[in-house]
């Protein structure tokens, strides 16, 4: 039996270490590159840099316009961080507290969003809607396209929603106090966790989008955001292929995604335990 155990646990960790290898080895090499000289890149006889090119940093944030990019990425994934939040923690706490007609279709169609992937198909419709809304050449209307795509962190505040007892909203009620009230004081700061979840996988998806901020921008480029900034350092002036500056630009862009994942870190691991007393 022990040496069963033993074996299990060497194959896990052999499984894990090869996985984890596989996931960091393309991080390595972007980080490794954007140092080394395009000439250098294109060859690839080197796997470390023969002479460390930081210079490559400050053209490429210079060439990509970072500061002005990264400003509006920003823009756009706090607002539909904002924004996905706050619809999909109202929704997720009427659908778990409340009955009403068509509620088992509204979860249906949440769900249908979820395993349809309709991609490009919408995106027509999606740009002829905000031409109607005069939000076609502005960053509004890339954030109300990804706040509308809120169903998978609605199930992630629903599932935690059912944690927080229906004893909280019964001793509120008594006291007086009114739905929105309840849900604003007393149930929203105990989605603590939840909503760090939701923030970050928001978060994400936000800022990695390109196709979406690729068209709202085409007819007005100061508006673009740092993933379509970073696709136009693919050609320099002279039309080559500038790779050394994409990777340092790609390793420039994870930062805030970094940082993200570090302030959210917390949020996997706290739990709503001990808010009502037996």
């Amino acid at each position: 039996m022990r040496i069963r155990t033993i074996l299990g646990n060497t194959v896990l960790w052999i499984f894990l270490l090869a996985f984890a290898f596989i996931t960091l080895i393309p991080v390595v090499i972007t980080v490794l590159g954007s140092f080394k000289t395009n000439a250098e890149l294109t060859t690839g006889a080197t796997f470390l840099p023969s002479s460390w090119h930081f210079s490559n940093y400050a053209e490429a944030w210079t060439q990509a316009n970072f500061s002005k990019y990264t400003l509006n990425s920003l823009i756009i994934s706090l607002s539909a961080v904002v924004g996905t939040l706050l619809v999909s923690s109202m929704a997720a706490y009427v659908v778990d507290r409340m009955d009403f007609f068509g509620k088992k279709i509204y979860i249906g169609l949440q769900s249908f969003t979820m395993f349809v992937a309709v991609g490009a198909v919408v995106l027509r419709p999606q740009f002829d809607l905000m031409v109607k809304l005069h939000l076609h050449s502005s960053l509004w209307g890339v954030i109300l396209i990804l706040i509308s795509a809120h169903a998978s962190i609605f199930f992630i505040l629903f599932s935690f929603m059912k944690g927080i007892p229906r004893e909280l909203d019964e001793a509120a009620l008594i006291d007086g106090s009114s739905l929105g009230r309840t849900f604003w004081r007393i149930i929203l700061p105990l989605l603590g966790p939840g909503l760090g979840v939701g923030a970050l996988f928001t978060f994400r998806g936000a800022w990695n989008e390109y196709l979406l901020p690729l068209v709202f921008t085409m007819t007005n480029p100061k508006l673009q955001t740092l993933t379509v900034g970073l696709a136009n350092l693919r050609y320099g002036s002279s039309a080559a292929m500038q790779i050394h500056l994409m990777m340092a630009g790609a390793c420039l862009s994870i930062l805030p995604m970094l940082l993200a994942y570090i302030l959210a870190n917390k949020t996997f691991i706290q739990v709503t335990a001990g808010s009502v007393k037996g």
